[in-house]
């Protein structure tokens, strides 16, 4: 609900603040008081294009803002919360500002926000009939979701968008798999030739290093024999070796340790130093004789570090990049054994989710096709009650050439205003009392499903009067039952209905013309509707008239 608009330096409005309740709120006056400037007002909520020319002369901005109670646990909470928006004690409050030098901003419960989301928040809230742009049901979406909703196929509606998606993404990953495939199998043959090439060399990690030592080895075994066998004299095996002289100096040492134990350590490190040359000259007198002078196992060594340097090369640069990429081409080709059988379970999954969409889609078929003729009916009987006679309302459902997330069908409301017309899209109605005539007629019919909780009507009374005036005034009662409705009118019967009566006056300032708003009751209220009846405002039998219509609401 609606409860409180506030609009501040907006065209002739310097600061002006509507309280409004439940139920039918009329707002009347005199012609260019200001009252659609306050509908104007409102629509800069729903998303219109904000222009510099609204700031009221002398301002530096306009702003218009409105605070709603929103239902807890609705959608409309909920998608509040989705934009990252709380709200407190349940308010949700919609702001916009326009300065005179062009700039635009908004707000969401006093967090910026940009328009468009102010917008969509807004059109969830109100749906102003009397002007294009802000119509939600001239959207061909919502004309689809609202014969969903008379025809309480909203379920099956849902289960057709789900199952949709489900399709679109089965046929995602399935073209992604056949294109994946045809990529594999477009260089499998070069894959397999690249991998045999790999396998067939019997590659181990670290290989190459191996092979470089040992090559390294051969190529100079002459030079490791002869000096491995020098160092082996020299250390070990010569007379007067190195190990000899250390033998003999440990033990000079040995026999000065009965004079002077300091000398201990010293003892330790010769009988270290002798055992070390001694063990060493021994080892490369067998290293010596281990070296093997193989020429035919040099030039292997040669010709496999040559092929892994190919190798390397190739599909290098290290030998582990060689092995990962073999591997990474056996995991390819093992990939196009599976793809044959992954791709046929994605064909079989693909065309169930598809068979069950055209089974939701035909069962959401036959339930719009009984509601659209339902709805049409319903709709064109109660026209001519609102001055529209002879007008027919129309359902019109086509079928399209493939089953969308909304269905197999379009769905679009048409309406033809005078006999002997061809049905028009809603959209096309020239006249806006026309339009808003046949959108009450709609919401009479649908007040249990729209779920859009205020509706704003501006011109529904163009060219209406006497008994048409009357019944339009007892059907946008009946719709207040549902929803909270505001209406601009200069219709007596209808403002004697009302709930909530606020009237538009303009009033003359220090040099500048301003417009305000007041709520009337009791005489205030008599007068009012008086004025409205055409005759003098100040006579008692215009007043009479004004308190018989009052009594007999």
């Amino acid at each position: 609900m609606l409860v409180e608009l506030r609009i501040r330096d907006y065209a002739v409005v310097e600061d002006l603040t509507l309280g409004l309740g439940p139920g039918l709120n009329v707002l009347t006056g005199e012609t260019g008081a200001g009252k659609s400037i306050i509908v104007g007002a409102l629509s800069l909520l729903l998303g219109e294009r904000a222009s510099s020319d609204v700031v009221r002369a002398g301002a530096q901005r306009a702003t218009v803002e409105a605070a709603f109670d929103v239902t807890p646990g609705s959608g409309l909470a909920g998608r509040v919360e989705e934009l990252g928006f709380r709200l407190d004690d349940d308010l949700l409050i919609l702001r916009r500002e326009v300065a005179a030098e062009g700039r635009n901003r908004a707000w969401v419960n006093g967090s910026p926000a940009t328009a468009g989301v102010v917008g969509e928040l807004g059109r969830a809230l109100v749906d102003l009939h009397g002007q294009h742009d802000h119509q939600t049901l001239l959207r061909t979406g919502e004309q689809r979701t609202i014969l969903d909703a008379f025809a309480n196929a909203a379920g099956t509606a849902g289960e057709v968008q789900a199952l949709h998606a489900r399709c679109r993404s089965l046929g995602a990953e399935l073209e992604a798999r056949e294109a994946r495939l045809r990529e594999i199998e477009s260089r499998s043959d070069f894959l397999r030739f690249q991998l045999s090439e790999i396998e067939g060399a019997k590659l181990s990690a670290g290989e190459d290093e191996e092979l470089e030592a040992e090559g390294k080895r051969r190529e100079h075994s002459e030079e490791l024999v002869e000096g491995a066998s020098a160092v082996h004299d020299v250390l070990y095996a010569a007379d007067a070796s190195v190990a000899d002289q250390l033998a003999e100096v440990r033990a000079t040492v040995q026999k000065l340790l009965r004079y002077d134990p300091t000398l201990e350590e010293d003892s330790r490190a010769l009988d270290d130093a002798y055992h070390a040359v001694q063990e060493v000259g021994r080892r490369l007198g067998e290293y010596a004789g281990s070296v093997d002078h193989d020429p035919g196992r040099l030039e292997e060594v040669r010709r496999r570090l040559d092929l892994i340097f190919r190798l390397k090369r190739k599909y290098g640069p290290a030998l582990e990049d060689v092995l990962a990429t073999g591997r990474r081409m056996k995991a390819e080709l093992v990939e196009l054994e599976d793809a044959g059988h992954d791709l046929g379970e994605a064909r079989q999954a693909l065309a169930g989710a598809l068979r069950d969409l055209e089974g939701a889609a035909s069962r959401l078929s036959e339930l719009r096709a009984g509601a659209a003729h339902r709805l049409a009916a319903a709709i064109t009987k109660v026209l001519p009650e609102l001055g529209l006679p002879g007008a027919t309302f129309e359902v019109r459902l086509r079928s399209l050439d493939e089953i969308g997330s909304s269905g197999a069908e379009s769905v679009e409301f048409l309406v033809a205003p005078n006999p002997g017309f061809d049905p028009m899209p809603l959209a096309r109605i020239a006249s806006g009392g026309e339009l808003s005539r046949v959108m009450l007629a709609i919401k009479s019919i649908l007040a249990d499903v729209d779920e859009v909780p205020v509706l704003v009507f501006d011109e529904i009374d163009a060219g209406i009067g006497g008994v048409v005036a009357g019944a339009v005034a007892a059907k946008l009662a009946q719709v207040a039952g549902r929803h909270q409705v505001f209406v601009v009118t200069h219709l007596p019967q209808l403002a004697a209905r009302a709930a909530a009566h606020l009237l538009v006056e303009k009033e003359q300032g220090t040099g500048a013309t301003a417009t305000r708003v007041r709520s009337l009751s009791g005489g205030a209220r008599v007068e009012e509707i008086a004025r409205m009846l055409g005759g003098d405002p100040e006579s008692a039998t215009s007043r009479e008239h004004a308190r018989e219509m009052l009594a007999a609401q």
